[in-house]
């Protein structure tokens, strides 16, 4: 199998997951009756995309905000400039804020926000490409966890996604 065949396997399998965990979500929020919310940096949209690819989605979906700015993450989702010149938009608090900041504008339950650095350019010190952090919030708590993916930019996102899915669909049977 040559290389470019061994990624399109791998990304074919990536995208059926992607699916199945979207759907997944989707079913588990009807049947909790709970309202979703993403923010998102370096997925750019594709989170939202996997959740509203979902028949039915409309009832449980509120929207995502894709904030691959620094204005946008402060602007629309209230991330305290501060933390942009301390620790930077790729960490637990900008994770938290972004979090916290869509699930408040979009009126959700739960929500999750992804910022990291997908590459192959922007690496700083201590945050190798792939470093992703997640924020997931509800009436209750709000945490955040970072993640390391290796890969290209295509496989970081991807699997930046699939923990995103993964982690509002444990969030929902937590409830």
């Amino acid at each position: 199998m040559t290389h470019s065949a061994s990624f399109a396997a791998s990304s074919d399998l990536f995208e059926r997951e992607i699916r199945e965990l979207a759907t997944q979500v989707v079913q588990c929020a009807t049947e909790a009756h709970v309202q979703l919310a993403v923010a998102e940096s370096c997925t750019g949209g594709l989170v939202s995309a996997a959740l509203t690819s979902v028949s039915g989605s409309s009832a449980v979906v509120r929207g995502g905000v894709t904030s691959y700015a620094i204005e946008v993450k402060h602007d629309v989702l209230g991330v305290d400039n501060q933390i942009f010149s301390t620790v930077g938009a790729v960490s637990s608090e900008c994770a938290q804020q972004m979090a916290q900041g869509v699930s408040q504008v979009l009126k959700a339950d739960i929500a999750v926000s992804v910022t990291g650095i997908a590459g192959p350019t922007g690496a700083e010190p201590g945050k190798p490409i792939g470093t992703v952090w997640f924020g997931l919030c509800t009436p209750l708590t709000c945490k955040s966890f970072v993640k390391y993916f290796d890969g290209n930019r295509d496989a970081v996102r991807m699997q930046a996604t699939r923990t995103a899915l993964q982690s509002l669909l444990d969030e929902i049977a937590a409830c």
